[in-house]
């Protein structure tokens, strides 16, 4: 019996989603390369690596290399955030303006726009809470949303971008000049909420964002090549990244040689501003899957994290339901969301594999993990293409790894094959 058979898995099936991989993906040049790792029962099941790192320089994927995770750092910064409600410093019901005071008279615009003089607003229907961070409910938006004049300001201010000088501070002060796009908790939309949890980090802990997650997550997960920025000795490792090209293929989009990622950022983004590698990921994935600890560091209590994988959109909605995003890394029925990823709640409403509670999110390069605590399975997908709609990757990889599985914890173990 092979490893993958003996932690439920067909090998046969793994082998075929390889070949797959290289053929549908990166041979016709859809995706550069790829690092996946399937991790199921305390084990790693599979790894995959293929493809380049670095078309231009020829340079072939390695295990090691490193990603920038986007918007899969918002789990991570999540994580850090609740380390301080289980010490008591915080909680979800509290008001932001407990820590930001300035929010306390904050409005919600209705007409008008920045670079018109100004906007009409009306007061919130109730104040923004600490949970609206964590779920995107608190009326704040992203720059990219390109959606209304509250998306347009931030852009004019560069709200979020990591190269804009004024740091986090000068975030939360932009932030305090302009009214929200909709009342907290009355509507799901992507947007710089989890910039404003890095930032109430560093308020609440009075450490740099940057220390706290290497003291809280970094270092007691064991994640030695995730931060903000690569250092030198690092550099050769850094993968380019790609978009489409106009003509088909793939056009260099974030040169290692000269990424914004090679130097240490004015605004560390807990939204999107983190690089990492697949195993770094894992490590993480393996932490929330076994309830919060891995290698005898515990992070995080069991209950916080069964917390934080619950779907906490008001009334029990459905993201689908009460999303008003352009963008989003997933926005399809059967999906709730948690404090920090989404949360399957109809596996049959996705009409995808999954399990009930299982919990993901994904990276604007195309970058993707799920976590599914009835199978005990975490995988990660990583590649560097932006953006994540150029293709269904993740849709094909989920069909793929529950594919490939080949006993079932859901029914206690009563489909698992005899043992030969």
């Amino acid at each position: 019996m092979t490893k993958a058979e003996r932690l439920g898995f067909s090998a046969g099936r793994l082998a075929a989603f390889d070949a797959w991989l290289d053929a549908r993906y990166v041979a016709p040049g859809r995706l550069p390369g790829a690092v996946t790792l399937v991790h199921r029962r305390g084990e790693l099941v599979h790894r995959n690596v293929v493809g380049s790192m670095d078309l231009e320089r020829a340079r072939p994927m390695r295990e090691d290399a490193i990603f920038r995770i986007y918007s899969m750092s918002k789990p991570v910064t999540s994580v850090a955030f609740m380390t301080l409600v289980e010490q008591g410093l915080v909680a979800l019901d509290d008001p932001v303006s407990r820590f930001i005071p300035a929010w306390k008279h904050l409005g919600v615009a209705v007409a008008g726009a920045r670079s018109l003089g100004g906007f009409h607003t009306r007061p919130l229907n109730r104040e923004m809470l600490v949970v609206d961070l964590l779920r995107h409910t608190a009326g704040l938006t992203y720059y990219f949303q390109a959606r209304t004049n509250v998306d347009a300001a931030y852009r004019e201010l560069a709200l979020g971008e990591p190269d804009n000088p004024t740091g986090l501070a000068g975030m939360i002060e932009s932030l305090s000049q302009l009214p929200l796009d909709y009342s907290p908790g009355e509507a799901w939309n992507y947007s710089v909420a989890t910039h404003v949890l890095g930032y109430l980090v560093e308020t609440i802990s009075g450490r740099p964002f940057a220390d706290y997650l290497q003291e809280a997550v970094f270092g007691p997960v064991g994640m030695p090549d995730t931060g903000f920025f690569v250092p030198d000795s690092k550099a050769e490792r850094l993968c380019a990244c790609y978009s489409p090209a106009p003509g088909g293929g793939l056009a260099l989009q974030d040169d290692p040689a000269h990424s914004s990622f090679r130097r240490v950022p004015a605004l560390a983004s807990g939204g999107s501003g983190l690089v990492s590698t697949a195993h770094d990921y894992l490590r993480f994935c393996r932490m929330l899957l076994a309830g919060g600890s891995i290698d005898g560091q515990q992070v995080l209590s069991p209950k916080t994290v069964e917390l934080m994988t619950m779907n906490h959109l008001p009334g029990g909605n459905t993201l689908d339901r009460m999303s008003r995003s352009s963008f989003s890394e997933a926005v399809y029925p059967g999906l709730g969301f948690g404090l920090g990823f989404a949360v399957t709640q109809d596996v049959a409403a996705t009409m995808m594999p999954g399990s009930a509670g299982d919990y993901f999110w994904g990276g604007g390069a195309s970058t993707s993990f799920w976590i599914d605590p009835v199978e005990d399975l975490a995988v990660v997908f990583m590649t560097q293409l932006l953006p994540s709609t150029a293709s269904q990757i993740r849709r094909d990889l989920r069909h793929w790894i529950y594919g490939a599985l080949s006993e079932s914890e859901s029914d206690g173990g009563a489909r698992r094959r005899p043992a030969a």
